[in-house]
């Protein structure tokens, strides 16, 4: 298996599209792929806020499509939690669902044309085999988390990846909400 960064967030891409497919096409296993979906979406997430997005941004140059990228995080986050609260066998998943694909389509989209090929560019081999490492590790940590299940450190992290200016003496319920008021914009 490749360490390097860029492979490793691209496969995560591809499995979560692939649950999206299962998640449409079988709606018997919804109730037991939904908490999966969920779990690996949350910690890919999680971990290229920790680790990706900081330094896409300082040593790539990649500043700007890290903070739309980081607001689209916040959006998704939203959207699943919306999704792991919705009744799986109810007539509105097949809406919720389908706004969060859409959601995390464009997203991965973005990503994989703009802010990976600037890393692929501007970061050496053994940076994105080092990155690798922290993203796997981190991804690692944070198995389990649900949408939600977040840190102040953590949203004070996806604040300065958004670029959102004035955060620092924020209460953690202040800065959720600051987060995603900026996510909406």
């Amino acid at each position: 298996m490749s360490a390097d960064v860029i492979d490793l967030i691209m496969q995560d891409h591809r499995e979560v599209e692939r649950l999206f497919d299962e998640l449409k096409d079988n709606p018997e296993k919804r109730p037991n792929l939904l908490p999966v979906l969920t779990t690996l979406l949350t910690a890919h997430s999680r971990a290229e806020e920790a680790e990706v997005y900081p330094v896409a941004a300082a040593e790539a140059g990649e500043k700007e499509d890290v903070s739309h990228s980081q607001q689209e995080h916040i959006e998704a986050d939203q959207l699943l939690a919306k999704l792991a609260g919705t009744d799986p066998t109810s007539p509105d998943f097949d809406g919720v669902l389908q706004n969060l694909i859409d959601a995390v389509s464009h997203h991965v989209e973005e990503e994989e044309t703009k802010v990976l090929p600037g890393m692929r560019s501007n970061l050496s081999d053994e940076r994105r085999t080092e990155l690798g490492e922290a993203f796997a590790a981190s991804r690692k940590q944070h198995l389990g988390e649900q949408p939600g299940d977040m840190t102040r450190d953590e949203l004070a992290k996806q604040a300065s990846n958004a670029d959102i200016p004035g955060t620092s003496g924020l209460s953690k319920d202040e800065l959720k909400k600051t987060v995603e008021k900026h996510a909406d914009l």
